[in-house]
């Protein structure tokens, strides 16, 4: 058994802390906010999650999918909604399956709420980690309170977000980091639900606005309502508004009417909202290593924070500590170099491809699914899937529906992406897009 420290209690740490607690170790979770069950820490900017295929096998090895399940939405399509108004559904595979939405702040409650029934898990509120020896896996926190507090453990895990504590320390060594701002930013906007209650837009679909340069979409909550949230450059550029230029009510009001017509019936304090809630950054970061003498690792977000348009943030880290788990179960749980050796360089790669795959798909949801080349695109791939379900799996597919690795699914992303770009110059495309001809050049290239 192993003293372990988990500094970060958010998606992430707690179901590590169920993995490892599970597997007979001690485990303390230390974490800087208050307990999110006593106190709204989301409050005004939350992105609803999805929970895809990678995220419910970790839940299933963790003993915890029921108990998740019982609190998701599922969501079998993208409906898109144009300037008019004008609805536009497109199913996410062929077999109708679903990703989950739920609620980041419900989910965490519950996870929490999960590690604490083991009887080796003890969780920490209000607790800053302000400094963790390298060499012996001793961190120190600072209470609310303003006292200090020493904690030594043989493991410590560095869970604690985009703008870890652990990592900051780690980067004092010999250590590779970057940070790069997107140029977007983003504001809350909850949707209400109908005054008994449904829902006043299909809660199956992921709805999403495209503007080419900013969107707003919007995920289903139980309650009836959607958790929706507006992407939009930190400042204005000469093709889009900017978060700098949209500031006044009489801005925001036009903002709205011009981009957003028919949200404003379904939202009717919208702008009462943006003026309201806070607005916040996205980042991505890459770095390494991801572990340090076998004592000090990040997961997570620590490791690998990313733009949030896959909806595989969270997924991602699920599949960090499901993969910990099973090197855990195959070199021991007293071998703890040889774990984080493995586990940073199976993780790290699959960590980059997941940021490279996000970006690609904000582009994708911005822009590319009001193109009506992209659609029939889309619809291609569907036929080649259901015609060759062996030799053709969409990269959609790939990343939210199965555990092909985040590198390999992007790598064969790009090499689809060259198929069909020659394929959909084949001449008379959009007439013959079922045809046998169109079907043996894309196998064709495939090979």
């Amino acid at each position: 058994m192993s003293r372990i420290t988990i500094v970060g209690g958010g998606l992430v740490g707690s179901l590590l802390a169920i993995f490892l607690a599970k597997r007979g170790h001690k485990v303390n979770v230390y974490e800087r906010r208050g307990d999110p069950r006593r106190t709204d820490v989301y409050a005004g900017r939350s992105i609803n999650l999805v929970v895809s295929h990678r995220g419910w096998t970790a839940l299933r090895a963790a003993g915890v999918e029921e108990a998740v399940k019982a609190i998701t939405v599922p969501v079998h399509a993208r409906m898109m909604h144009d300037r008019e108004g004008n609805l536009n559904r497109v199913p996410y595979s062929i077999d109708n399956r679903a990703i989950h939405s739920v609620s980041r702040g419900e989910l965490n409650r519950r996870l929490l709420t999960e590690a604490e029934k083991l009887p080796n898990v003890k969780v920490h509120f209000d607790h800053r980690c302000v400094d963790v020896d390298l060499q012996t896996a001793t961190c120190h926190f600072q209470r609310e309170e303003g006292d200090h507090v020493v904690v030594e453990a043989d493991v410590v895990f560095g869970s604690d977000g985009a703008f870890s504590a652990v990592r900051s320390k780690m980067m004092l060594g010999r250590f590779s980091y970057s940070q790069e701002y997107i140029e977007h930013d983003y504001k809350e906007v909850a949707f209400p639900a109908n005054p008994d209650g449904t829902p006043k837009m299909d809660p199956q679909c992921l709805h999403i606005w495209p503007r080419r340069w900013f969107m707003m979409m919007g995920l289903a909550n139980q309650d009836g309502g959607f958790t929706g949230t507006l992407f939009m450059p930190h400042a204005a550029t000469k093709d889009s508004p900017g978060f700098d230029t949209v500031r006044t009510e009489a801005e925001v009001t036009a903002f709205f009417k011009a981009h957003f017509a028919d949200a404003m019936p379904i939202v009717p304090d919208i702008v009462d909202q943006y003026l309201r809630n806070p607005q916040s950054n996205l980042v991505i970061i890459r770095c390494a290593p991801w572990q340090v003498n076998g004592k000090v690792a990040l997961i997570g977000d620590a490791a690998h924070a990313i733009v949030p348009f896959y909806g595989e943030g969270m997924n991602a880290g699920y599949e960090d500590c499901k993969v910990l788990n099973d090197l855990l179960d195959a070199h021991g749980d007293d071998n703890w170099a040889e774990v984080m050796h493995r586990y940073a360089s199976v993780r790290k790669p699959n960590g980059d491809a997941i940021a490279d795959l996000s970006m690609r798909n904000f582009v994708e949801m911005r822009d590319l699914v009001a193109d009506p080349q992209f659609l029939l695109r889309r619809k291609i791939e569907g036929h080649l899937q259901a015609r060759h379900p062996d030799k053709w799996l969409p990269l959609y597919s790939q990343v939210k529906f199965t555990d092909i690795a985040y590198k390999d699914a992007w790598e064969e992303g790009l090499r689809h992406d060259r198929i069909m770009e020659e394929v959909m110059r084949l001449p008379g495309i959009e007439e013959k897009w079922e045809s046998a001809e169109v079907e043996k050049k894309a196998l064709g290239l495939l090979g």
